[in-house]
């Protein structure tokens, strides 16, 4: 099973367990800013009602992107991780 596979199944569990649902979640991204990664991030959640805030490092380099939003259920939580794992040079917090 991959690493990825096992991480998913993994934060499902924990998610399940630990959360809720329906509930606000937060996502916290970083990204570099020599793209349009900001934006791919912002169009991935838009007409969702979330509440995006980013906010550049101390060297502009990159970009920490937050968004809370509420979500379902955990499948939904993971759905949008694996949308943005797409993201080029994305790191998800």
């Amino acid at each position: 099973m991959s690493d990825k596979k096992e991480f998913y199944i993994k934060l499902k569990d924990q998610l399940d367990e630990t959360t809720s649902f329906p509930a606000d979640y937060l996502y916290k991204f970083i990204v570099p800013t020599d793209g349009n990664q900001v934006n791919e991030v912002e169009e991935l959640f838009n007409n969702t009602g979330a509440v995006i805030k980013t906010k550049k490092s101390k060297t502009g380099k990159y970009v920490s992107v937050s968004i809370v939003l509420k979500i379902e259920n955990s499948e939904k939580v993971i759905s949008y991780y694996k949308k943005a794992e797409k993201i080029k040079g994305i790191i998800s917090l």
